[in-house]
């Protein structure tokens, strides 16, 4: 099983075409013709990350973030971007990344949260142009209408966060839930037209939460952890793909926030 094997299975999956204009998903770093030992799945990549693929025996990355964003003017040890990459390159580890197209795919991150959160008929609440089945929120119904703290409660349970942030608790019961993974601010009106009781994402600006009161409960959960279980759609492409591929969900936690 070659590494351009398993990102073509990720790909045929979430197509690099559904990836936001100012993105970078796809291959970062290495070789793709190289035979696949192992792929280690995450969140972020960084030194850590490289270290824990090698001592795995893994010679392949799985990241939803991108490494690189921007074009690399030298590599050094001036940054973590350029000594990760550096890491890689001598241990001949290939990254890709599998960002906003899978943000945008069906099956894909919003999707995910909304398995978690035990959504029924979640499907997209914010289509993308141009006929792609593709999207940038999804909106489902819970199985039975919560008050707004028990929702609170129940997020926090599922995605581990130690601290919501929320708007004013809503009066009525929350049935329907609209989601967007990571920074999700810019669909909060789409969601507010969907007819959701609640919206849910990673991170918002603070003058968003303004002038919603009682109009929708407002959940921000933490980037990382509303994206966190990303790798375990990668675990489901390609073991279905790759059977034989050893797989590996990384144990290093990358979030960078700690809460005191």
């Amino acid at each position: 099983m070659k590494i351009k094997e398993v990102i073509c299975a990720l790909e045929r999956f979430a197509p690099l075409p559904l990836q936001e204009d100012w993105d970078n998903a796809g291959l970062q770093v290495g070789l793709t013709e190289t035979e696949a030992s192992g792929a280690l799945l995450c969140l972020d990549v960084n030194e850590r990350i490289v270290d824990e693929a090698v001592s795995k025996g893994c010679n392949l990355i799985v990241a939803h973030h991108p490494l690189l964003f921007r074009g690399l003017k030298q590599i050094s040890d001036a940054d973590y971007v350029q000594r990760t990459v550096r890491k890689a390159i001598e241990n001949r580890v290939a990254v890709v990344a599998m960002h906003t197209n899978m943000d945008n795919a069906r099956g894909g991150v919003n999707f995910k949260m909304a398995e978690k959160m035990g959504l029924t008929d979640a499907d997209f609440f914010a289509p993308k142009g141009g006929g792609a089945d593709a999207g940038s929120g999804v909106i489902g119904t819970l199985p039975c209408p919560m008050a707004a703290d028990d929702f609170v409660t129940m997020l926090k349970e599922r995605f581990d966060v130690e601290c919501a942030l929320c708007n004013q608790l809503l009066r009525r019961p929350i049935s329907r839930v609209a989601i967007c993974g990571g920074a999700g601010d810019f669909l909060l009106g789409e969601a507010v037209k969907a007819g959701a009781d609640a919206f849910v994402t990673g991170e918002m600006h603070y003058h968003v939460y303004f002038g919603h009161e009682q109009e929708i409960q407002i959940c921000v959960i933490g980037h990382y952890q509303s994206e966190q279980y990303t790798s375990e759609i990668f675990k489901s492409i390609i073991s279905e793909a790759c059977p034989d591929l050893p797989l590996h969900i990384a144990e290093t936690n990358t979030n960078p926030i700690i809460y005191l």
